[in-house]
């Protein structure tokens, strides 16, 4: 991926609004693999041929593996309001999963207290060594062995959506960390991004379904 193939929905002087593809970093690590951060900025270097460093504030993250729509900071007042709604809960962001199994009850809400350990991973804990994680689900379709499910983030914990369907035996189909090696793409996207724009205050709402492979085609 470079950054001429980036898929942008929305831009402005103060924001811009993209949508992540699976496998690609949000941020730069060790492994020195492409990341969107990276690919933005050199995105914006060239468009507006800007001398010396682009900011780009990166204000929230998807795991690799997911796809999904982000939004990055174009300045620092930007970053520090949309941080200030994540933590005020006025930042929403809904997901789309295919889950193994199917749910008896086709709505609900899952509440837990998460840990982060240190080789990475997440486990449900109790309240003394975790972080209370909630979530709310709806099944939107079942076929065969599998159930596509709308996700509501009220917290937004490491790996939460994860470990709180595989912790209840429905694995997210493509999980190869808290479901089973199956080698398939993991089946999460976040296909919902709702903010207030940090400078207007208008709500800015954005959608975009995840790519028609592996299991989503038989939902999508």
């Amino acid at each position: 991926m470079s950054k001429n193939d980036l898929e942008i929905l929305y831009e402005d002087n103060h924001v811009i609004v993209v949508f992540k593809p699976a496998n690609i970093l949000s941020q730069g690590d060790a492994t020195g693999d492409k990341d969107m951060l990276t690919l933005i900025k050199e995105y914006i270097k060239e468009k507006y041929r800007k001398p010396g460093n682009v900011y780009l504030g990166l204000v929230h993250r998807l795991d690799r593996p997911v796809q999904g729509v982000m939004v990055f900071a174009k300045s620092s007042k930007a970053a520090s309001r949309l941080t200030k709604q994540i933590q005020n809960h006025e930042f929403q962001k809904r997901y789309l999963a295919i889950i193994n199994g199917i749910i008896p009850e086709k709505k609900g809400e899952f509440r837990d207290y998460l840990e982060k350990l240190e080789n990475g991973n997440t486990v449900v804990t109790d309240s003394k060594h975790g972080k209370e994680s909630i979530l709310k689900y709806e099944i939107l379709k079942e076929k065969e062995h599998y159930s596509l499910v709308k996700i509501e983030l009220i917290t937004g914990r490491h790996h939460q959506i994860r470990v709180q369907f595989a912790s209840r035996g429905y694995p997210l189909v493509g999980d190869q960390r808290y479901g089973t090696l199956d080698k398939k793409q993991i089946c999460l996207c976040s296909y919902q991004l709702s903010f207030l724009h940090p400078i207007t205050k208008e709500r800015l709402n954005f959608e975009r379904y995840p790519e028609r492979n592996d299991e989503w085609k038989l939902f999508l």
